[in-house]
């Protein structure tokens, strides 16, 4: 991270001199960004290469730049070429290196684990030949600020509202990419419950790494399964052509370990969502793209391309499952195309009382207690009430039945993390139609936290000046106590308490 603010500090300057950052150092900003994101990169290797890597591009920089005065230190510094010192100097410069205003670290820790979620997504969009020269250019302006230890409050909050801004139209570009590539996705039922043969799981959320893999495994008598926030892509109608891409397999992230633990098929990890691969399957799970982690087997991208071999030989070898399960179902694929295609009748439904309340429920999950309230919240939520989910908190959840409202599923399926755009646009054009504020709209937020990406979606919903978000299961250590006070005041963020109090609350208010 130090490298790369130094990196940013040059970037900001070139733009300043109103020349362009070139599409390679752009390309490493967002994925060295996104390989320091939760769960990512566990291999030790990758970063050291990553942090060689960035000195080349620093010099490179500099040669465009050309002199500079008063420069911070992270422009100057080389780092060493052995481990253990990187790691000494590494603590030097860590979050609580320097001896600055506790609410100033913690605006600036809150603006640089939004920039890293948003790199996720930019990294998406780009994957798929996606990018906003705006969106880009951002990375290297806000980050460049974090070296400013004279920065204001004001300023550095100023700096999240923009960093929500330009992760909107992130998410957008990401929305277009998919939606151009893939298709809109479609209402969709995806078996949840064990086919025969073999297989390989896909996990993470890069679906043009799964459209890669169905291709290269057509044919060849294996079966696709998604996993964790890879389930919406059986709503894409170019992934969903695959007669091959079968189900889903398990749930969420952190339920990895026991759901993977000795099965007779392989993994493939695509984005973040990785944990420490237990020995029982150690040699059928293979990282690609940023993901990583020592001693597993690394698919690589040649010339704009991966081969999947060794996986699929993987596969073959290992079997397996040597049984069908009984067939079970789950529906996805409410995306805003679709769900706005039904917009005229949830119209109705409101107007006449049909439907009373809209609920998203969604975020990020964990292994950690409490978080079993939104489980509970949703089945607390009543009859009359439209429940909208997305990301991989959904798994709390999703497998239940929830019923109809009429003839719509009352449990909404958008998407991954990724999707939080259609969410949004769902919320803006529902609002257009009622001719109110959105948040004059009979909608609550409940969301579930846990790593970066997180923070990049909160600061958009805050940039666009939604209220009566519901966060938990806690409040992130990293935001002050003074600046959580401003966030409640002005935005009314309250943290979860139970579930029924909080629905009454809800209810009796809207």
């Amino acid at each position: 991270m130090y490298q790369l603010k130094g990196i940013a500090y040059l970037g900001d300057q070139l733009l300043k001199q109103g020349k362009k950052i070139d599409q390679y150092t752009t390309r490493f900003m967002m994925d060295a960004l996104f390989s320091t994101l939760t769960n990512v990169n566990f291999d030790e290797k990758r970063f050291v290469k990553y942090i060689l890597e960035a000195q080349t591009v620093k010099e490179n920089l500099k040669n465009q730049v050309g002199s500079l005065q008063n420069v911070p230190a992270a422009v100057d510094y080389r780092p060493p070429e052995d481990v253990e010192k990187m790691i000494e100097d590494g603590k030097k410069v860590g979050i609580l290196a320097d001896e600055i205003d506790e609410d100033i670290r913690s605006l600036r820790e809150l603006l640089i684990y939004g920039i890293k979620g948003m790199a996720a997504y930019a990294h998406y969009a780009a994957t798929l030949g996606k990018q906003d020269e705006n969106v880009n250019n951002f990375f290297f302006t806000a980050l460049a600020r974090t070296l400013d230890n004279n920065i204001s409050a004001d300023e550095l909050f100023n700096l999240c509202m923009e960093l929500g801004k330009m992760n909107f139209r992130c998410m957008q570009i990401l929305d277009e990419a998919h939606t151009q590539t893939f298709g809109h996705p479609q209402p969709t039922e995806v078996l949840i419950s064990k086919k025969k043969g073999p297989f390989i799981i896909v996990s993470g959320h890069d679906l043009k790494d799964l459209k890669d893999l169905l291709e290269q495994t057509e044919g060849k008598g294996i079966n696709i399964y998604t996993h964790g926030e890879m389930l919406p892509a059986h709503g894409y109608p170019e992934l969903k052509k695959y007669k091959h891409l079968v189900g889903n397999y398990g749930g969420a992230w952190q339920d990895q370990q026991k759901e993977f633990d000795g099965i007779p098929g392989c993994i493939l990890m695509t984005t973040n969502c990785l944990q420490k691969p237990k020995d029982s399957y150690k040699d059928r799970i293979f990282t690609t793209g940023v993901v990583g982690f020592d001693g597993v087997a690394h698919i690589e991208e040649v010339d704009g391309k991966k081969d999947f071999t060794p996986i699929i030989q993987k596969a073959l070898e290992l079997g397996g499952w040597q049984e069908d399960e009984e067939e079970k179902k789950i529906l996805v694929g409410f995306g805003h195309h679709t769900v706005l295609g039904l917009a005229n009748k949830i119209i109705d439904a409101v107007k006449s009382g049909q439907i009373k309340h809209f609920f998203l429920i969604g975020g990020c999950d964990g292994a950690k207690p409490g978080r079993n309230y939104y489980t509970e919240f949703a089945e607390k939520t009543l009859r009359n009430t439209l429940i909208l989910t997305l990301a991989c908190g959904k798994y709390r959840f999703n497998k239940k039945d929830f019923g109809t409202i009429g003839e719509f599923p009352r449990l909404l399926d958008i998407g991954q993390c990724n999707d939080a755009y259609s969410a949004l646009v769902i919320a803006i054009e529902l609002a257009k139609a009622f001719n109110c504020d959105v948040n004059d709209l009979p909608l609550t937020l409940i969301l579930s936290w846990f790593e970066q990406k997180a923070v990049a979606i909160l600061l958009t919903l805050l940039f666009l000046g939604l209220k009566n978000i519901y966060l938990g299961p806690s409040l992130p250590a990293f935001v002050s106590p003074n600046i959580l006070q401003v966030l409640v005041e002005k935005f009314n963020i309250k943290p979860i308490s139970n579930p029924e109090k909080d629905l009454n609350e809800i209810l009796s208010r809207k």
